[in-house]
């Protein structure tokens, strides 16, 4: 019984991946880098020889078969090639890995970069404050005399900046040219 219900399971997901795309985030390191490499020299118009001449001039010796069997998955890609490649290409190495859809498109790229480090920074700054909330409430559980003071001061800074984070990413409210609460008196 477990053995059939298997199969139907292979069978059942069978097309799914026939039918997945073959670039992009699915590719290994190696077929991004060997697909990247064929895109980038056909971009510019290159033949396999003309990119082959380009890596020896450099000082990175390969021949034209070597550049072929590396585009189709024939020959592996080391570390001195791939640098090699990206020199020549004129392309981060850093790149030169990634999905060859979104790697060519270099703006793509610093995009998904500075997100990427966005979420790290939120990550850290989570992880702070979770580690400073900690410690003020350990404090205050040594301190209760001045809980509610000091609990008071925490939210009326954290509403501030609060205030101050949306007034830059949305502006003054509608009405309110300068930023202030028409209520402040």
């Amino acid at each position: 019984m477990l053995q059939t219900a298997v199969h139907r399971y292979e069978r059942k997901e069978a097309p799914v991946a026939e039918e997945e795309p073959s670039e992009g985030v699915l590719l290994s390191g190696e077929a991004n880098v060997a697909t990247r490499i064929r895109v980038e020299r056909e971009a510019r118009g290159w033949s396999t020889n003309a990119l082959s001449d380009r890596l020896n001039e450099a000082g990175f010796e390969m021949n034209p078969s070597a550049v072929w069997r590396i585009e189709n998955g024939k020959r592996r890609i080391n570390l001195d090639d791939a640098i090699g490649f990206a020199e020549v290409l004129g392309i981060d190495l850093r790149n030169l890995v990634g999905p060859p859809q979104l790697a060519a498109k270099a703006r793509a790229m610093e995009l998904i970069d500075e997100v990427v480090d966005a979420f790290r920074a939120t990550q850290r700054a989570n992880m702070a404050f979770t580690q400073a909330r900690e410690a003020f409430d350990a404090y205050l559980a040594e301190h209760p005399d001045i809980r509610e003071e000091a609990d008071l001061m925490v939210q009326s800074a954290i509403a501030e900046e609060a205030n101050k984070t949306m007034l830059k990413m949305h502006g003054p409210p509608p009405g309110d040219s300068d930023g202030h609460s028409t209520d402040e008196a």
